[in-house]
């Protein structure tokens, strides 16, 4: 009896079983919290055509009256989808592979992008079509602190990492344009609180989020040559985070200062943090062979591309909104469409390429390594 037991479990059936379940567990363990730059990039987009839309620029007047009325709804399902599902893969994966999880928490790039789906739920939760999401609701209140609280709980346990592990884990040794995504993540929180009677708690993660990316945009900027900073060609991608930092906190500095009201808020300060960007962003864009080798095949790391765009759209609609005139309707209108087409195409390249999303060997993937 035994003798057949065991022929069972070496009969072609059982090992094709056992082959199908290997190759689910290796996938789902090459799932990673990079892939939340996804949801992060659609949800940003369904934030800034619902800022477009409340606004009706002339600029965008004709754009915006060819779509249908449902058109944001869809787009905000949409992106609200994406973020279920991808916080549910990576539920299961940490639940199955827990190492993996463990050694995420320790890597310098996977660890800034944990950020990435609370940052997502807080920018649809600013553009939530439900009356019972709108600001003064006190649904809205749980959903921020249940969105907010992960936030304040990585930045102590990321920032206390930099002050209290030795060199293997201070800044000048582990910082990378992805560590931008903490600051990123606390504007984030900022401008959706400043929506509401919450100023004093938005000032404050403004205030973490500034103060980080003042150092941080030093150590970048001083990094030295060989440092594990330096990230390989495929990621080079995540360089657009430079200039989605200051324009995260442009926006959200309106939104505080202004009480959300549609360019009201875009003060001095807030301009000169738009100007950062769009310097930081034309830096960048005037060097395309930095970008080259990464662009030869698609990854997942195109993905990088889509947010830092569109929250730039973002900041120069509310720079629009406040300084009358063609240059700022221009500038919003060319990012706004640019953002948008961008996104579209990185959807494409992801429908029509889904096993490059998932490779065997991505420089995302913390160790330990993963079955084959």
């Amino acid at each position: 009896m035994e003798h057949r037991y065991s022929e069972n479990l070496h009969s072609p059936g059982a090992e094709l079983v056992q082959k199908t379940l290997l190759q689910k567990l290796s996938a789902l363990t090459r799932f990673h919290a990079g892939y939340f730059r996804i949801s992060l990039s659609l949800c940003a987009q369904a934030l800034l055509w619902k800022t477009l839309s409340a606004a009706d620029p002339r600029a965008l007047h004709f754009i915006l009256h060819l779509l249908p009325a449902a058109a944001f709804d869809v787009l905000w399902s949409f992106a609200l989808s994406s973020l279920v599902v991808l916080c549910a893969l990576y539920a299961i994966r940490c639940a199955c592979r827990f190492d993996c999880f463990k050694a995420e928490l320790g890597h310098h790039v996977g660890v800034n992008y944990l950020f990435a789906p609370w940052a997502s739920a807080l920018l649809l939760l600013q553009c939530a079509p439900s009356p019972f999401l709108r600001p003064e609701r006190p649904a809205y209140h749980v959903l921020w602190w249940a969105f907010a609280v992960p936030i304040l709980v990585l930045d102590v346990k990321v920032y206390g990492q930099w002050f209290t592990k030795g060199r293997k884990y201070c800044l000048s040794a582990v910082a990378n344009p992805t560590s931008q995504m903490t600051v990123i993540a606390n504007m984030a929180a900022a401008a959706a609180a400043a929506a509401t009677d919450l100023k004093e708690i938005a000032t404050c993660m403004f205030t973490v989020g500034l103060a980080h990316y003042l150092v941080l945009f030093v150590t970048l900027y001083q990094r030295l040559a060989g440092s594990e900073s330096l990230l390989p060609a495929l990621l080079r991608p995540v360089f657009f985070l430079f200039f989605a930092a200051p324009a995260t906190a442009s926006v959200a500095w309106a939104a505080i200062s202004g009480g959300g009201g549609s360019g009201g808020g875009f003060d001095t300060a807030a301009k000169m943090l738009f100007f950062l960007s769009f310097f930081l962003f034309l830096c960048l864009v005037s060097r395309p062979a930095l970008f080259w080798r990464s662009m030869r095949t698609f990854s997942l790391a195109w993905w990088a591309y889509s947010f830092p765009l569109t929250v730039l759209a973002l900041a120069a609609e509310k720079y629009a909104q406040e300084v009358k005139g063609g240059v700022p309707n221009a500038i919003m209108v060319v990012l706004s469409l640019v953002s948008a087409l961008v996104t579209v195409a990185l959807i494409l390249f992801s429908a029509f390429n889904p096993a490059l999303l998932l490779p065997h060997r991505d420089p995302f993937l913390p160790q330990p390594s993963i079955p084959s």
